[in-house]
């Protein structure tokens, strides 16, 4: 793998660092302006929205600009995104920051993916994303806990200043080791671009990122009542469970990436079979320290194992404009965010208990596998049918208009 790869995880670490350090650091941001928990909690919700809107946004304004300066661009986007928030004097001043710092976050996976699967071969596409991926899954191991220690030992503002700082940190490394790749043939061009969400099969793997991490986040979301109240365990310890999660996204993205290169339909069924049963049981390993330790371990293995398989999914079905689906995909992962977190509030507001989003994790996830199923069914349909065309004719070599066979793309 190129050190390229290195400098888009270290932009990747910083931007999931800032993405979810801030709920840990609520508390002491609402203490700060005054203002209660419910309303500070409008800074994960406003940055969760700009992801959302900032995705297709700054992709399209960035068609004109080569991938690796708009890169750069996005890092200095973040970088001062995190500086307003550092030093923001009111909360609107700091709600302004994180959306700006949010603006940066789908352009900057959705870009980067793309340059990330052009600096390797082919058939290790999948896993050249989800090494830019590591960065992101590593801040949940080590970026965010710190981050959190930092911010209530010293200071919250202290926490997006270092935050800054990796982003400083990334686009230096970027600016020296991403090559300057060649532009597409005739440019990035924003119809063609668009052209590509008329395929019913981009549209298929976008609702399966929605879903199948939508799946991850209805029991994440709600993770510390569940463990505190449910399981048993201290206040204190939901600190190292979280890392406990995190290092299972680590290993669950690398283990995505590695095998997405070699079946990648084959691996999404098995993760968001395995997660929608992973879920399901959570309801009943939730009663037990043990049992839902090793739990969250892995909703996190099986829920980032599908990260890579589904961005190389959007890449190849969109493969001549993948820029704008690249980026909008990234964007359905905070999308399947939301909405997760709200049904599995509404359950909660039910009185179903604190374990009943493990049900609607599990619901969501099979969904995403049923959507699979039908996806890979379509494209196996899809190649019977251009199997006969392909056989129907055959031109001996040195025949004119002779052309070698070009192998499907998967």
């Amino acid at each position: 793998m190129p050190l390229a790869l290195l400098a888009l995880a270290v932009g990747a670490f910083g931007i999931g660092t800032t993405e979810f350090v801030i709920m840990g650091l609520l508390p002491e941001v609402a203490g700060t302006y005054g203002v209660s928990i419910p309303v500070a909690g409008f800074l994960v919700t406003g940055y969760a929205l700009g992801v959302v809107l900032g995705a297709p946004l700054m992709t399209v304004l960035g068609t004109r600009v080569p991938r690796k300066r708009m890169l750069m661009l996005l890092m200095g986007l973040f970088i001062a995104g995190n500086v307003l928030s550092a030093l923001a004097p009111a909360f609107g001043v700091m709600l302004a920051g994180r959306v700006v710092a949010s603006l940066a976050h789908g352009a900057f996976f959705g870009i980067g993916a793309v340059v990330a699967a052009e600096l390797v071969a082919p058939e290790k596409k999948a896993g050249a994303i989800a090494m830019m991926f590591t960065g992101l899954t590593v801040a949940n191991v080590i970026g965010v806990p710190l981050g959190t220690f930092v911010g209530q030992t010293l200071g919250w503002r202290v926490t997006f200043l270092i935050v800054a700082a990796l982003g400083v940190a990334g686009l230096l490394g970027i600016a020296r080791l991403v090559p300057e790749l060649p532009r597409p043939e005739g440019g990035v061009r924003i119809r063609r671009e668009l052209a590509s969400f008329r395929n019913v099969q981009v549209l298929l793997a976008m609702a399966m990122t929605v879903l199948g991490f939508g799946g991850v986040f209805a029991a994440i979301t709600y993770i510390t009542p569940m463990m505190t109240d449910v399981a048993g365990f201290a206040d204190t310890s939901v600190t190292w469970l979280l890392v406990l999660f995190g290092l299972g996204m680590v290993a669950g993205n690398l283990i995505g990436g590695r095998y997405a290169d070699r079946a990648l339909m084959p691996m999404l069924y098995v993760a968001l079979g395995a997660l929608a049963v992973t879920l399901a049981v959570f309801t009943l390993t939730a009663h037990t320290k043990a049992g839902a330790a090793v739990t969250l371990v892995l909703i996190g293995a099986l829920g980032f194992a599908t990260v890579p398989p589904l961005q190389k999914r959007v890449l190849d079905q969109a493969a001549g404009a993948p820029t704008l689906a690249s980026a909008v995909n990234i964007g359905a992962f905070n999308l399947g965010n939301a909405l997760a977190a709200w049904l599995g509030g509404l359950v909660i507001a039910a009185g179903l208990g604190w374990t009943a989003p493990n049900w609607v994790g599990a619901a969501l996830a099979a969904s995403a596998l049923a959507l699979a199923l039908v996806s890979g069914a379509l494209e196996r349909r899809t190649a019977l049918r251009a199997a006969p065309s392909d056989r129907g004719t055959v031109v001996a070599a040195g025949t004119p208009g002779a052309t070698e066979p070009v192998p499907a793309h998967h």
